[in-house]
């Protein structure tokens, strides 16, 4: 198999028991195993984390990068990125869990197909219990008319090439939005991004997380992320217009409603037990 890094990185918010949760996942019960973890600390952690991170510290190879203060993900993550060894990086959120197979299927697909600059899956979306599905978030295999409407891909299910990744210019700032201010730059230059369809990864749903996705920072991202589709020619100038209404004015809209219409419209409901 490929050699490849894990890239994740924590901050102070997150629960000690989910961080555990998830490291089990990525060192422990994945059937083939990084030859290397980069965990970008942003900002000073509670000592429930700490705690964490040093148990496993102890008993496999990790690279802990301590930020001073908190940067945000975007900024994290291209701190970690210069630290990984290897050409292929797979990312992961630190309140989430990796599959057992995850690693083992995505790396054949991209044994399979050299093409490939980015992969992803499907995530299949949980509460409080993981063991408890309520919906799939699925991205397409052919990204050409998804990503102008949509990001194209489950961020935190990824792997990608490192060098194609810096090539693209890494992750830059647009609130909340990078890593689709990202795909977009790397299918500007003719990467190829997919997914498979096969759910590989538990996502830690936030039921709120939907609803406060508006207001002026969340429209500013959106104003950017359509300005940069027009000038990379992904979208034409009517459909920018019509973007800039549906998802512009989706973040002005009052925040209930938003996240009913996200929880009725953009997920397949799925209630399964693991």
């Amino acid at each position: 198999m490929i050699p490849f890094s894990v890239l994740m990185s924590v901050y102070i918010k997150e629960q000690a028991c989910l961080l555990d949760k998830a490291l089990h996942s990525v060192l422990v019960e994945q059937t083939v195993k990084p030859s290397e973890l980069v965990l970008v600390e942003d900002g000073e952690l509670t000592e429930d984390l700490y705690t964490v991170i040093q148990k496993y510290q102890k008993e496999f190879s990790i690279t802990v990068i301590k930020l001073p203060q908190n940067g945000g993900l975007g900024n994290a993550l291209n701190i970690g990125l210069q630290k990984c060894n290897n050409e292929w990086i797979a990312r992961m959120d630190s309140d989430d869990i990796s599959l057992p197979r995850r690693f083992e299927k995505q790396l054949y697909y991209i044994e399979n197909h050299p093409d490939v600059d980015v992969l992803g899956c499907s995530l299949l979306e949980f509460d409080n219990d993981e063991r408890e599905i309520k919906a799939i978030k699925s991205c397409p295999e052919n990204i050409d008319s998804y990503i102008k409407w949509r990001c194209p891909i489950n961020h935190p299910t990824v792997f990608f090439k490192k060098s194609s990744v810096l090539q693209a210019g890494s992750y830059q700032h647009c609130l909340y939005m990078e890593d689709y201010h990202l795909w977009i730059r790397m299918y500007a230059l003719g990467m190829k991004i997919t997914s498979l369809q096969e759910g590989l990864y538990l996502f830690k749903m936030d039921v709120n997380a939907q609803k406060r996705r508006g207001g002026r920072k969340y429209l500013a991202s959106e104003l950017e992320i359509q300005s940069l589709l027009l000038k990379k020619h992904i979208i034409s100038l009517p459909q920018y217009f019509i973007n800039i209404i549906i998802r512009g004015g989706a973040r002005l809209i009052p925040s209930k409603i938003r996240g009913l219409g996200y929880n009725m419209f953009l997920r397949k409901k799925k209630l399964k037990t693991y």
